[in-house]
């Protein structure tokens, strides 16, 4: 074998573990979604809540590999075990950087990570079938189709010489993030806020059961993140890679501690208390914000850029409550807002233009929310999507689990 064989195996090995390893970072936040939501809902629904992030993991998999992962790379298919359906164009894996099993896990565990935020903002009213029903949607075309137009072979992020349109989003902020808010928003706007939420007097408080999990929740997810955002330099087989992961580290976790101290300054200047679950939403907010670029600007400005998304979504919180827009977790404010923010901010520390930079994120926008709210509505007509108001009082454990999470203290009407 001669040297350059050599290290063309020694690479496709070293980028083969190393996606594999980041993709199972980004797999624990499903763990860290699950929990961050257990603990922010109240204890009635907390069953329901892990029941869902567990299936809609297990949907997305499923989804994704028999119909999702063709849609999106399309001219990439190189594995006879994945059906085309028509859509996959045969292609040799000579150059392959890895097998394309593993491209496949590291990017199914991204469409799972879009359908988790969609679960936080629909709970403790939706029905656990009709919130299932959709994930297939979600998972299988919706977030595939703008995946093929960014990260596929689409027009908006193909490179400008190749006649795209130049859309930068290097793990996410949008593409993920911004379009699992999408998908929310169509959902809460059809489904309606919380029994008693709001009233003429404003919205009322819903404290979530458990703040140990929120916390344990938020310290998986940021752990989980720096898979999600080092794991998309997609390669481990140079000096450069090497570096450029280590930048993104450090700048990943600068923008969520700054994210999170913002927001505590925030809470404590205007209400006076230091809120846990505006402090764990200002540094997910912080996290969303830099994914856009967390290769390109220094560590100073990470933690500038987090500190800005943990800003817009502290606020946008406030502002969903006055348009009674119920969101439990914050999740459209958090994915939704800061991934917007996100993707602007990325002409600051890379040649993209801004008005590609809102174009991408406008057709994003619009493709997940009217795809989604069409899926919702014809869900909702003809098979419903809320839990009747008895069942809503007495908690979606009881009626759509039959398990209680906490049965010796619960008595199921708290």
């Amino acid at each position: 074998m001669t040297n350059e064989a050599v290290i063309l195996e020694h690479n496709y090995i070293f980028n083969t573990l190393f996606l594999l390893f980041s993709g199972a970072l980004v797999m624990w936040m499903a763990a860290g979604f699950s929990m961050l939501e257990a603990g922010l809902v109240r204890s009635k629904n907390t069953t329901e809540i892990l029941t869902k992030n567990i299936l809609l993991y297990a949907l997305a998999c499923v989804a994704y590999q028999v119909i999702g992962f063709d849609i999106m790379y399309q001219d990439n298919l190189t594995a006879d075990w994945l059906p085309s359906f028509g859509f996959g164009i045969e292609a040799t894996a000579a150059d392959a950087k890895q097998p394309r099993e593993v491209d496949f896990f590291f990017q199914v565990v991204f469409v799972a990570t879009a359908m988790s935020i969609v679960s936080g903002a629909v709970a403790e009213r939706m029905k656990l079938s009709a919130f299932l029903i959709f994930a297939i949607f979600m998972t299988a075309v919706i977030y595939p189709v703008e995946g093929y137009w960014t990260w596929g072979t689409g027009f908006l992020g193909a490179k400008i010489e190749d006649g795209g349109m130049g859309f930068s989003d290097f793990a996410g902020s949008a593409i993920v993030h911004m379009a699992g808010a999408m998908a929310a928003l169509s959902g809460v706007l059809l489904l309606g806020s919380r029994k008693g939420r709001y009233s003429s007097k404003g919205a009322k408080a819903m404290p979530g059961a458990n703040m140990p999990l929120v916390a344990l929740g938020t310290f998986i997810l940021w752990m989980g993140w720096l898979g999600f955002n080092g794991g998309s330099q997609l390669a481990l087989n140079s000096m450069d890679d090497a570096n450029a992961i280590g930048k993104i580290f450090v700048n990943t976790n600068a923008a969520a501690a700054a994210g999170a101290l913002i927001a505590y300054l925030l809470s404590s200047t205007i209400y006076g208390k230091a809120d846990l679950t505006l402090i764990v939403n200002g540094a997910l907010a912080g996290l969303v914000t830099i994914t856009a670029a967390p290769d390109s600007p220094s560590p100073t400005l990470a933690v500038i850029f987090g500190g800005l998304g943990a800003t817009a979504a502290f606020f946008s919180i406030k502002l969903f409550d006055r348009m009674k827009i119920d969101d439990p977790v914050g999740a459209i404010s958090v994915h939704g807002v800061a991934g917007i923010l996100g993707v602007m901010l990325v002409p600051f520390t890379k040649d993209v233009s801004f008005v590609t930079q809102f174009i991408g994120i406008t057709i994003i926008a619009l493709w997940v929310f009217s795809s989604s709210f069409v899926v919702w509505f014809v869900i909702k007509k003809y098979y419903g999507i809320r839990i009747s108001e008895k069942d809503e009082y007495e908690g979606a454990d009881a009626s759509e689990c039959g398990v209680e999470a906490y049965p010796e203290f619960v008595g199921g009407k708290v």
